[in-house]
């Protein structure tokens, strides 16, 4: 039936039918190991009941309104959301480019009203925003943008965790009104920057005058062991978005401010149709609760701790491995020669993983994940890494 659909997915050749907790099934009933969560969506697992209940609960009483009106469930999870995050208002979207969309049009908006015409966002190099127009443009991946041109202008790009670089454009050019970067980089390959770069940046803010807009879409709802990747950098940004886990399936995004970049938005300045509908909101607000209610973040640092050593020392011996790193849930193992087909062999084997520019092993599983499901995948993951190494040992050193 698939050839009813665009042609947008180069889809792996499995149907899943069911899952819970870290675990799905496809239509034959074979069992899979999830260490992808739907790209870092479903931090909750599969078909957790909190999750359930609230979906159940509130397609009973009331799934859309529009916001034309008051929506009493977006209210209580702008109020947990902005609390947790130490930011002032939220707009709410449905997915992260929408967020992310928000996020560029607030600076923009912020500049103007500034007296600045042709204000710029500095972005970085292997970033990712987004495949909407502007956020594509905001991308730094070639790849995605060819064949969209002309992009969108207004984009300055640097490269990440590199803050003579952000000096350089800071003094070459007077329209820069905001950075904006992931905390993390993760379809860059999981990259983590040094440990003083987001507060440099954030100094580099105060000075200029700049807003700080922080991507923690995937990093973002207990990711990396703390709530947003920041906080393990002790920083706050201007403007925040989120998305992926906020929902654990269920498609939202948040644009957060504080300060001046709070007050930018007025009414008809930015809008959505579906965007924080009751539905929503309401498991938004359940998978907060939840990640509390469990202690995943704490299971999350502690798991992703365990994760990186069980790994450097399966993989000691093996000198292809170039480096293990990561925070939290949130690791990437480089190997020295592109290893897409790992993840075909790893779906054969019953396990889900990802690989990101080319020679990146991307993990990214559920933060309930348990110390025995950790074992199984360290287990099944290292074997297939040596067994792909060693197949293709003599074609990478030709």
């Amino acid at each position: 039936m698939t050839e009813f659909l665009m042609a947008t997915y180069k889809r792996l050749p499995v149907t899943f039918a069911r899952g819970e907790g870290v675990w799905l099934w496809d239509t034959t009933g074979k069992q899979y190991l999830d260490a992808l969560s739907g790209i870092a969506v479903c931090g909750l697992g599969h078909a957790h009941s909190a999750v359930t209940a609230a979906i159940c609960e509130q397609a009973a009483q009331l799934l859309h309104t529009s916001n034309l009106y008051g929506i009493a469930e977006q209210e209580r999870l702008g109020a947990l959301l902005t609390e947790r995050a130490g930011m002032e208002r939220v707009f709410f979207a449905n997915s992260g480019a929408e967020a992310n969309e928000a996020a560029i049009k607030l600076a923009r908006l912020h500049a103007h009203r500034r007296g600045i015409e042709n204000p710029a966002i500095l972005v970085m190099e292997n970033s990712f925003h987004g495949r909407t127009l502007a956020t594509l443009s905001a991308t730094g991946n070639r790849k995605v943008q060819a064949g969209f041109e002309p992009l969108v202008q207004g984009f300055v790009r640097v490269p990440y965790n590199d803050i003579e670089a952000i000096d350089i454009a800071a003094a070459n050019r007077s329209n820069i009104v905001a950075i904006m970067v992931e905390p993390i980089q993760g379809e860059g390959g999981i990259r983590v920057p040094a440990e003083n770069y987001l507060q440099q940046l954030r100094a580099r803010c105060d000075r200029e005058g700049w807003l700080l807009i922080f991507d923690e879409i995937q990093t973002g709802m207990g990711r990396t062991g703390r709530w947003f990747a920041h906080e393990h950098a002790e920083v706050k940004p201007d403007v925040m978005t989120l998305a992926k886990a906020l929902g654990n399936g269920v498609p939202i995004g948040a644009c957060l401010a504080r300060g001046a970049a709070a007050e930018v938005f007025t009414p008809g300045a930015h809008g959505s149709t579906f965007g924080g509908n009751p539905l929503v909101c309401r498991v938004g607000r359940a998978v907060l609760e939840t990640i509390e209610k469990e202690g995943l973040i704490d299971n999350a640092a502690r798991q992703g701790a365990a994760l990186q050593a069980a790994f450097r020392a399966a993989l000691k011996s093996q000198p292809e491995v170039v480096e293990i790193r990561g925070q939290g849930l949130m690791i990437g193992i480089e190997l020295n020669r592109p290893c897409g087909e790992l993840v075909h062999a790893a779906l054969d084997a019953g396990l889900l993983i990802n690989v990101t520019a080319e020679r990146v092993i991307r993990l990214l599983p559920p933060l309930i994940l348990a110390q025995s499901e950790a074992e199984q995948l360290v287990q099944k993951l290292t074997d297939l890494i040596s067994q792909f190494l060693s197949s293709t040992a003599a074609s990478f050193s030709q």
